[in-house]
C-alpha cells in the first residue's frame, strides 16, 4: 500500500504527535519535502508531507493561517512542525489554522531528523512500487498461462478482472459484446462510433458514469480485430496498464490466429528489453526463460544493428542457440551477446557494440551501443566497439563537417594573417604545442631562433585575444590544428 500519514504516525521510532486533522491520516503520502520558504509552493506537485522548523512561518496568526490555506490548496497532505529549533512548541495560531483547513498538523520531536521522515516515506514509496511492479509480473504470468487454455480469450478476461478487481468486457470490430460484463459493454454503446474510427494500436481512458474506463483496439496493421475494456473504481496505476497491454497483446492473438504470433512475440521481447534497460533484469530473465529459455551469460555485449540488415540480424540471433537475445528498439534491433563473433553473420550492417556488462549495467551498455553505432554509420564501418572509441581520438567522435567549423571559426585570425605572407603562425603554433611548450625543441623543429618562435607565439596570442597559458585554449587548439589535417 501506498504510505499514509497514519502509516507515519504509528512508527514508534518517528515519535510524531498528531496536533491537527487527526481524521484525515489516511491520506497517501507520495513525497517528503522540507522547506523553510514562508510560499514553497513553487517547488510542490501535491501528495507531499512538507516538513518545516516554522523560519519562514513567524508568530503572526494571519500569516500562519494564509501559509496553512496556501499548503492546502497545493495538494499538501500535511504538515511536520520539527520543534527545539526555532520553536519550543508548534505555535497556537498554526495548529487553530491546521485544524480549520483539516491539514493534518504533526509535531516532530528535536530528537529526529527531518531526513528519518523522508528515508521512511522514501522506503515505503519504493516497496510499494516494487510490489506493484511484482503483481503486474505475477498477473502477467497468468495471463499467459489462461490464454494457452481451450477457452483462452474467456480465461484470459475471466483472469484479468480478478487480477485488478475490475469489470471487463470484449467487443467485436462493431463494438457488440463478444464476451465478459453486458453491464459495461451497455456503457459504453454511445462510445461505439469513436471506437470505430480507431486503427491499432490505439487506446483512450475516459470516465463514464462514475468509472473509470479504459479502452484498447486489438489487431494489427489497418484491420480492427476487437476492442477490450476494463472498468474499476479509481485510476489503474501504471503497472496495472501494463498488465492490460499484455492482456491485449494475448486477445488479439487469441482473435487474430497464429499468424500474429510472432509480431506479438516481438512486442514481448520489447517489452521485456525495456524492462531490464529500466534496471528489472531479473524479472525479464524469468519470463525468457519461461518461453525462450535462458538469456545470455554474463558478461554480455549489447549490440545495436541499424539498416537494412534487421531481418539478418534477428536470424543470426536466433541461430545462436542461446548465445544471443534479440528484440526491436524503434528502427533498430537490439542483440545481447555472450559471444561477439556472432556479428560476423550479418552481412551490409552498421552496428554499434557496448563494453562487456552484467546485466543490471545494460542501460550503460546502450547508451555506449547507440554511441559506437553513430560512429559506425559516420565512418562508414560495419562495427564499432565502445571500447575502440578512447583509441580513436575524440574527433572521431565529430562530424567532419562540424570539426571543419570548428576548426576555421578557433583559427580564423591566424588563417587569415599567414594568408597575406607575414609569417607561418600556424605552423609555429602547432610545432609548439607538439612540443608541449617547449621553446628550444619547437625552433629547432622549425628552423628558426627560439626568439623568433617566443615572437610568433605573442602574435597568435594577440590575434586571438587570449592567452596561451589556458590548457583549455592549448586543447582547443590542437584539436583544431588535428580536424584541419583530417
Amino acid at each position: 500500500m501506498t504510505p499514509t500519514l497514519a502509516g507515519l504516525v504509528e512508527r514508534p521510532e518517528l515519535a510524531l504527535r498528531v496536533l491537527a486533522g487527526d481524521d484525515h491520516l489516511d491520506r497517501s503520502v507520495l513525497w517528503a519535502h522540507t522547506s523553510e520558504l514562508a510560499d514553497p509552493t513553487d517547488f510542490l506537485e501535491g501528495g507531499e508531507l512538507l516538513l518545516t522548523t516554522g523560519i519562514g512561518i513567524g508568530d503572526d496568526r494571519a500569516v500562519q493561517d494564509q501559509y496553512v490555506h496556501r499548503l492546502r490548496a497545493a495538494g499538501v497532505v500535511g504538515l511536520g512542525y520539527g520543534i527545539g529549533l526555532g520553536s519550543a512548541q508548534v505555535p497556537h495560531g498554526l495548529v487553530t489554522a491546521a485544524r480549520g483547513a483539516g491539514l493534518p498538523l504533526l509535531e516532530v520531536p528535536r530528537q529526529v531528523p527531518f531526513i528519518a521522515i523522508s528515508k521512511a516515506v522514501a522506503k515505503a514509496v519504493a516497496a510499494e512500487e516494487y510490489a506493484a511492479v511484482t503483481r503486474a509480473y505475477q498477473a502477467q504470468q497468468a495471463l499467459a498461462a489462461a490464454a494457452t487454455r481451450a477457452d483462452g480469450v474467456h480465461a484470459v478476461l475471466r483472469q484479468l478482472a480478478v487480477r485488478l478487481d475490475a469489470s471487463v468486457v470484449l467487443l467485436d470490430s462493431r463494438g457488440g459484446r463478444r464476451a465478459g460484463d453486458p453491464d459495461l459493454a451497455g456503457m459504453l454503446r454511445p462510445e461505439r462510433e469513436r471506437l470505430l474510427s480507431w486503427r491499432p494500436p490505439a487506446s483512450s481512458t475516459f470516465t463514464l458514469a462514475g468509472t473509470e474506463v479504459a479502452v484498447q483496439s486489438l489487431g494489427t496493421g489497418r484491420r480492427v480485430d476487437g476492442f477490450l475494456a476494463v472498468g474499476t473504481s479509481r485510476r489503474l496505476p501504471p503497472a496495472d496498464h501494463h498488465v492490460v497491454n499484455t492482456a491485449a497483446s494475448l486477445l488479439t492473438v487469441g482473435l487474430a490466429g497464429p499468424h500474429v504470433l510472432g509480431a506479438a512475440h516481438q512486442r514481448l521481447r520489447t517489452g521485456l528489453l525495456r524492462l531490464m534497460l529500466a534496471g528489472q533484469p531479473n524479472l525479464a530473465r524469468a519470463v525468457v526463460a519461461e518461453i525462450w529459455g535462458e538469456l545470455p551469460t554474463t558478461p554480455v555485449r549489447l549490440a545495436l544493428v541499424g539498416g537494412a540488415a534487421r531481418a539478418m540480424a534477428i536470424e543470426v540471433a536466433e541461430d545462436t542457440g542461446g548465445l544471443a537475445f534479440h528484440a526491436a528498439l524503434g528502427d533498430l534491433v537490439v542483440l545481447l551477446l555472450s559471444e561477439p563473433a556472432t556479428l560476423t553473420g550479418i552481412a551490409g550492417a552498421h552496428i554499434g557494440v557496448s563494453e562487456p556488462v552484467d546485466y543490471g549495467d545494460l542501460a550503460k551498455a546502450h547508451e555506449q551501443a547507440r554511441q559506437a553505432l553513430a560512429l559506425a554509420r559516420r565512418a562508414g564501418m560495419a562495427v564499432s566497439r565502445f571500447t575502440n572509441l578512447a583509441d580513436d581520438g575524440i574527433l572521431r567522435l565529430l562530424e567532419d563537417s562540424a570539426a571543419h567549423v570548428f576548426a576555421q571559426s578557433l583559427l580564423a585570425p591566424l588563417l587569415a594573417h599567414d594568408e597575406h605572407g607575414r609569417g607561418d603562425l600556424v605552423t609555429s603554433l602547432r610545432a609548439w604545442l607538439g612540443h608541449h611548450g617547449q621553446w628550444d625543441p619547437a625552433a629547432a623543429r622549425l628552423g628558426v631562433h627560439r626568439h623568433t618562435l617566443r615572437h610568433r607565439i605573442a602574435k597568435v596570442e594577440r590575434l586571438l585575444g587570449r592567452s596561451l597559458d589556458s590548457a583549455d585554449l592549448r586543447a582547443d587548439l590542437w584539436l583544431a590544428l588535428r580536424a584541419m589535417d583530417r
